[in-house]
């Protein structure tokens, strides 16, 4: 009687488990998570009116921190292109035993604490260091300066571009390269006219990436450059001088252009991370 009991129970679990909806247990459970991702934003254009945000662009040093950040991750996206660009490409395509050591090295960034990779950077361009100290006295100081803005974002941004950009040159189908070849094209224009075009989208995505990524970035650049300020910056020091009001306007500005990334992203470009 007891191994029937138990074989029924196990019966029935089986039946109940097979019954449950479990698509729609993950769209509850995933539910929460974008709810928590979604409120806090919601609630952050709440707190603001429009008036407000308006009212603080005309603050001459939020619309200095705007310019700087906007200039500083121009630049910044242009060097993680034309250097991570070549380095992603040699990854996708190269056959050595160490480029998983190499890609580790370009992936390093994207997990050290930010304010850490301030202090490593420091390291080498801070004031006191032999490459720091020889440029600030040609002129070209390399912190607390636009210059010390573009390293750190550099360095925390590019990492987006060349992961996305390998994964984007790994997806082009080889056997078009090897036609190219085939015909008597050279590795460069078989990239120039045959990769990098089938590629584009998806490297597309990782500028655009690197761009959000650079706008955004706080940690490493108060690390290397207070001054000029940038908009991270400045949100930080209006919630410590002003108070957290003051500091939502100017959040809200930088949440609506990484929106317009997005959107960019989502639109023009194709991500090969999905």
């Amino acid at each position: 009687m007891a191994t029937g009991s138990n074989q029924s129970r196990r019966s029935a679990h089986t039946r109940w488990y097979q019954s449950v909806d479990w698509l729609s247990v993950a769209l509850v459970l995933g539910g929460l998570l974008l709810v928590y991702y979604f409120a806090p934003l919601l609630s952050l254009f709440l707190s603001a009116s429009p008036g407000e945000v308006l009212g603080r662009l005309a603050d001459p040093a939020v619309r200095s921190a705007a310019t700087t950040s906007l200039l500083s991750a121009s630049i910044t996206t242009v060097l993680a292109t034309v250097l991570g660009l070549p380095l992603a490409y040699w990854l996708a395509r190269a056959e050595t035993p160490w480029k998983n050591a190499v890609l580790a090295v370009v992936v390093l960034p994207l997990v050290l604490p930010p304010t850490v990779g301030g202090v490593v950077l420091l390291t080498v361009f801070g004031p006191n260091t032999l490459l720091g100290g020889t440029a600030a006295a040609a002129g070209v100081p390399l912190t607390r300066s636009l210059a010390g803005v573009v390293l750190a974002q550099t360095f925390v941004a590019s990492p987006f571009v060349v992961v996305t950009a390998k994964a984007a040159f790994e997806s082009v189908d080889r056997t078009l390269e090897h036609a190219s070849r085939s015909l008597g094209k050279s590795r460069w224009t078989t990239a120039r006219n045959v990769t990098l075009p089938l590629a584009g989208p998806g490297i597309l995505a990782g500028v655009t990436l690197a761009f959000a990524r650079a706008m955004g970035e706080f940690g490493a650049t108060m690390m290397m450059a207070y001054y000029p300020r940038t908009m991270p910056i400045e949100i930080w020091m209006s919630f410590q001088s002003l108070g957290l009001d003051h500091a939502y306007p100017v959040a809200i500005l930088l949440v609506v252009i990484s929106v317009a990334a997005l959107i960019v992203l989502n639109t023009v470009a194709s991500n090969p991370w999905r």
